[in-house]
């Protein structure tokens, strides 16, 4: 009898692992639904699809892990909202949606005073880092949100730890990008791969380990407004016309990764985190079209953006001494060239960048014949 009771009991639970799950399943496909008759059919039919397979499996009766789902039912529930605030952008007020992704900025929180909490690091430890990660997206083909996803929760898990050694950060931010490209990435990179580009230095067991303590201390908060889907966002309205489409890209692409070789060139430099991340895209926007424009769709103020362009000023210097970047060409990729990460020798611009910033410091005076007379 004790064992009959035993082969009983898993199908016992499945069954109530399959009513929970199916309650779960009809509470969020009403939420979809409702913006089905404003977006297409098939976008909406695509992510209920998604949802329904990846969050639960019918055949099991069990959910995924934490590791793998990652909520996905509130992901993509807030991924539809957004999208249907940008489809209805034209009748509604542009400053709605800014509002409300400024108000989702506040809860996620940057600082570079992560720093005090870590004597063993320097600056340029982490600019390494994320030039590293640079590379490593470039080569796995992941796109640019995939990278500054990283590099944000890089930065607030620091924020929340002490006496980090610097022989750990590279096993950090291997797992922070292995987080991000499940977060952001149709087909993200296997485990196996992201160990592999570490040569040997962390194993897969060493990063799932990782990627749960960093997970616990982000509260599972894995979705902040980055600074490349502001610029984005914001060079989009910019290029609009009446009869645009929010939803399709109306920019140059060429002009496009100009901007983006400068915000990831900014973002590097560890000053750049004193700037909230809409700032920094209005910044880099004004270096390419009228500051007045800039300050009138992004609804900063001049005092706001100003001292984000000053010090963005050697960086723009340096970056047009090394040439215009180019869109690169990617086997299986046509129309989202643009948005995949690619990387350059950051690390030489941004030393040529801080020697600017510090000759800007200390400007050698006038000689006597180049001052003007006052008489």
């Amino acid at each position: 009898r004790p064992q009959k009771r035993s082969e009983n009991a898993p199908g016992q639970k499945v069954s109530k692992v399959n009513a929970h799950s199916d309650h779960l399943l009809k509470k969020k496909k009403k939420k979809i639904l409702f913006f089905k008759s404003s977006l297409s059919n098939q976008l909406s039919d695509l992510i209920y699809i998604f949802f329904t397979t990846s969050l639960f499996s019918k055949e099991t009766g069990k959910r995924t892990s934490p590791c793998q789902s990652y909520r996905m039912a509130d992901l993509l529930c807030s991924e539809v909202e957004q999208m249907f605030c940008f489809s209805f952008c034209r009748r509604s007020s542009f400053e709605d949606v800014c509002s409300k992704m400024v108000s989702k900025e506040q809860n996620y929180r940057h600082s570079k005073s992560f720093l005090q909490k870590h004597p063993m690091l320097q600056p340029r430890m982490r600019s390494i880092l994320l030039d590293w990660l640079i590379e490593v997206s470039e080569a796995y083909k992941l796109h640019r949100q995939t990278f500054y996803l990283a590099q944000d929760y890089f930065d607030r898990f620091m924020l929340t730890q002490a006496n980090v050694e610097k022989g750990i950060l590279q096993l950090i931010g291997i797992t922070c990008l292995f987080i991000a490209s499940k977060m952001e990435e149709a087909c993200p990179p296997k485990l196996s791969e992201m160990a592999y580009v570490t040569a040997g230095t962390y194993f897969e067991n060493e990063i799932l380990q990782m990627e749960l303590i960093i997970l616990k201390a982000l509260c599972w908060n894995l979705c902040p407004e980055t600074a490349v889907s502001w610029l984005k966002l914001y060079f989009q309205i910019a290029s609009m016309n009446a009869n645009s489409d929010l939803l399709e890209s109306q920019f140059s692409q060429d002009t496009y990764i100009q901007m983006t070789r400068l915000l990831d060139l900014c973002i590097l430099n560890i000053n750049s985190l004193d700037f909230k991340y809409r700032v920094l895209a209005a910044s880099v926007l004004c270096h390419f079209l009228q500051q007045e424009e800039v300050e009138e769709l992004s609804g900063l103020s001049r005092d706001a953006i100003q001292p984000c362009i000053n010090w963005m000023a050697p960086f723009v210097e340096s970056m047009s001494r090394f040439g215009r970047a180019t869109i690169r060409d990617f086997s299986k990729i046509n129309d989202d060239r643009h948005n995949i990460q690619t990387h350059t020798d950051y690390m030489s611009m941004l030393d040529d960048a801080s020697e600017n910033e510090v000759n800007s410091q200390f400007l050698t005076p006038p000689s006597s014949t180049e001052k003007t007379s006052t008489r």
